[in-house]
């Protein structure tokens, strides 16, 4: 089997499994070499696949759905389910016994303003509940938004690990856990439907290393999966790491395995269309390729 070139979109805690994979040698168990190359965001990620510099590459489903609403043409297809629930959290300077939804039309708010996903699937919730709609993000960073938190210029802010360990630090609390919602499309392998049939046996492997780094995620202590991962992570203290794995294990974040449920697509399709990020969803088969991931965890 060829090398197999993947691109990272951006370092994220959530992305475990796939670090794992690498880290632990189950990329190489399964007889596939993997590089793993930073994208540099992930629009120049899909920007790069399409361009044929790489084989494949992780992100949200959201990116195939949204661009074949727009041209039902697009050959990109999602595959290999790997973060099927929201790794959002919105965090507060402070506990809010009995915190909903339904206070945040009252506080000050900071939205993260890195990538649109976790906006819109809270402004999906909030229109499922009949609550009153987000503004729009203003343009500060988590990072910034957390120092916020701690100046007292924000009442609520959405962000992901190992940020929300950090305003815990200060006597913040996450009030509230955007993965309660269930199930829903965060993050899969992706490539053109060319890229899928001219590389098919290295994608398998590739799969097969994914369950394999699904199964041990959802299992190990989560004091070992941030060793593991520390080299990844050099400016996040060890603690953080491990509490933060600590939270999305507890959360149920990674799927129980690749084959990717169409439930987890549908509602992130409700939630863009609430949303207004596209006007309709496409057709499941269109966007996720199954057939691939049956394939492989059958050989």
């Amino acid at each position: 089997m060829r090398p197999m070139t993947l691109l990272e979109p951006f370092r994220a805690l959530f992305y475990a499994p796939f670090y794992l994979a690498e880290a632990r040698g189950a990329f190489a168990r399964q007889g596939v070499e993997v590089r793993m190359v930073d994208a540099g965001g992930t629009d120049a990620a899909c920007a790069k696949l399409l361009a044929g510099e790489a084989d494949l590459a992780w992100s949200g489903p959201m990116r195939p759905m949204l661009l074949r609403s727009r041209d039902p043409g697009c050959t990109l297809r999602s595959f290999c389910a790997v973060v099927m629930r929201d790794p959002f959290l919105l965090v507060g300077p402070a506990p809010r016994p009995g915190f909903s939804l339904a206070d945040l039309a009252g506080l000050r708010l900071g939205l993260v303003s890195e990538v649109p996903t976790p906006v819109w699937c809270l402004a999906g919730d909030l229109a499922e509940a009949g609550l009153p709609p987000l503004p729009p993000p203003a343009g500060p960073s988590m990072a910034e938004n957390a120092a916020s938190l701690a100046a007292g210029t924000l009442d609520l802010a959405q962000m992901f690990e190992p940020f929300a360990c950090r305003v815990e630090d200060a006597g913040g609390a996450v009030l509230h856990a955007q993965a309660s919602r269930g199930l829903t499309a965060y993050t899969a392998f992706y490539a053109t439907e060319a890229g899928i049939a001219a590389r098919r046996p290295e994608l398998m492997a590739m799969i097969r290393a994914m369950d394999e780094s699904l199964r041990f995620l959802r299992a190990a202590p989560a004091a070992e999966v941030a060793a593991l991962l520390a080299p990844r992570f050099p400016d996040v203290p060890g603690d953080h790491l491990r509490r933060g794995i600590a939270r999305y294990q507890g959360l149920d974040l990674w799927g129980a395995g690749p084959h990717f449920p169409e439930a987890a697509l549908t509602r992130l399709g409700r939630a863009m269309v609430a949303a207004g990020a596209m006007s309709h969803i496409p057709p499941f088969t269109a966007c996720v390729d199954n057939a691939i991931v049956e394939e492989a965890l059958s050989a």
